[in-house]
């Protein structure tokens, strides 16, 4: 049996965001930028990675994509967002910029030797993990780590 590949798929998540500007001035400050092309109005095309976009939009853009009501993002939670950064000082750098343009900490520092991460609440509530792995010596350190956590 073959894997797919998926080589020619995009991927799209909307977030609901009280302001549009607003959030994306605050994820510019992380160093995101902003597809222009499906960007107005009432949302913001957040890249994110190769194919992958994070659409920010107002409360009534979200509602005309969305046949359910609208979750409040500081009292439930529905997904955990993480991405990742090139090294381990990323880590510290993009949550410390987000910090400074008013998100709040969620998790401190987490080392696991083979991968660190932080975690924020943005201006809407929503939560991010920012994270930094070795690949390389992922699979080395992984189950030292699990023991030692008690798992």
């Amino acid at each position: 049996m073959t894997t797919p590949t998926h080589a020619g798929r995009a991927f799209f998540v909307t977030l609901p965001v009280a302001d549009v500007q607003r959030s994306r001035a605050f994820f510019a400050a992380l160093g995101f930028t902003f597809d222009e092309a499906f960007s107005g109005e009432g949302a913001a095309c957040m890249l994110v990675g190769e194919r992958a976009s994070v659409m920010l939009g107002d409360h009534a853009t979200f509602a005309q994509h969305s046949k359910l009501p609208m979750a409040d993002p500081t009292t439930h939670a529905l997904a955990l967002y993480c991405f990742s950064v090139p090294s381990r000082e990323d880590v510290d750098r993009v949550v410390d910029a987000a910090l400074a343009a008013g998100a709040v900490e969620a998790d401190p520092l987490e080392d696991l030797g083979f991968m660190v991460s932080r975690s924020f609440f943005d201006l809407d509530g929503h939560g991010w993990q920012v994270m930094w792995m070795a690949p390389a010596t992922a699979g080395q350190d992984a189950e030292p780590a699990a023991q030692g956590a008690g798992v």
